[in-house]
Parts: C-alpha cells; structure tokens; sequence
C-alpha cells in the first residue's frame, strides 16, 4: 500500500486561495441584471422619476380654464390598440408652467386681433393674414387659409409656441400648444417615425 504524504507546500496554498475566491464573490455582489428576481419587492436604492410638469394660474385666467384654451395631450392610460399607438406622433404637446401663459396670451391677443373681421364678416384669408401680423408674427410664419364657405383657419409657426385655430360667424377658436413628437414645427404631421 502506497502512503500520500501532504507536504507543508500543498496546505500553503490553501489560505491563498480562499482569500482570492472571497475577493471574486464580492466583486458581484451588489450588483444587479435586468431580469434578475432578487430582491424585486424592495428597491436596493431610490429610483429617480421624472417630475410632473407645474402648471399655475396665469395672469388673467379664470379658476377653470375652458376646454378650447387648453389643447388636451391626449389619453392619460397607454392607448390599447395599434392605431392609437401608431398615430401618437400626430398628438401635439401640451403647454405648461410659463410656455402655458404664453400661450394663453397670444391666443388672447389673437382673438382680439380677428373679432373685428368677424363681426364685419371678412372671412378673407388675406385679411386674417393681415390681422395677424399686424399683432408682430412674421407673414412667413402664418397660414391662413379658407376653411369651409363662411370661415378661415390659421396657423402660427412660431415653435416652440405654436397657434392654431378658426375663425367663422359663431365666433374665433384657438388652441396653443408645443408642437408635434418627432417634428420641429407647428404643422401637423403626415407621416410618423
């Protein structure tokens, strides 16, 4: 029968060899994959959440804004099915905090610039072009364009702020808002990404 003798060389390397095997265990520890399940009830750490955007009273605003000041940004759940999914690029951004009473205000003035024409009925889109650039916007910034027998619609391209609206014998309608996903301008989209 043949006797193994240990050496003291081979019990040597044992306490070198834990230490490095220690070392390569916590060098994973702490970290975390996606699709990993540890510790999915607690988060290890605060995760950051974008901030709502703030919205206050502008100067001259009722309590309850009416719903034609305020363009609507859309369904608040995710839309269900692929249509809505697929033409969300034609929903336009919403105005908040400053950029919001900016918009309110030009939309004011705007209406104030198109009542005479509309109590005069001078639904010409020339007039109307004329209206608005009398109020500072740029000609090559506005359409103006005959909307049905007896009305105009306009837009203003001055995006970021972007107004649009009609003017017809029952009144003016506008609506500011921050342009269009994936389109650096006011008009709306005909095509998504």
């Amino acid at each position: 029968m043949t006797l193994i003798r240990t050496t003291g060389v081979r019990l040597a390397t044992v306490p070198m060899v834990v230490p490095a095997v220690l070392a390569v265990l916590a060098v994973g520890c702490g970290t975390h994959r996606p699709g990993d399940d540890a510790g999915a009830g607690t988060p290890s750490r605060a995760a950051a959440t974008p901030s709502a955007p703030v919205d206050f009273r502008c100067p001259g605003e009722s309590p309850t804004p009416t719903p034609s000041e305020v363009r609507s940004s859309g369904p608040a759940t995710p839309p269900t099915d692929h249509y809505a999914e697929n033409h969300g690029f034609m929903v336009p951004f919403p105005l908040h905090g400053r950029q919001r009473c900016e918009g309110l205000a030009a939309i004011a003035r705007i209406k104030g610039a198109l009542e005479p024409l509309r109590e005069r009925a001078d639904f010409a889109p020339n007039s109307t072009l004329d209206a608005l650039t009398g109020l500072g916007y740029p000609a090559e910034k506005i359409r103006s364009y005959q909307d049905g027998l007896t009305g105009i619609g306009f837009l203003i391209d001055t995006y970021p702020l972007c107004v649009e609206g009609t003017m017809g014998r029952d009144g003016t309608q506008a609506d500011a808002f921050g342009g269009y996903p994936d389109h650096a301008a006011c008009d709306r989209p005909s095509g998504g990404h």
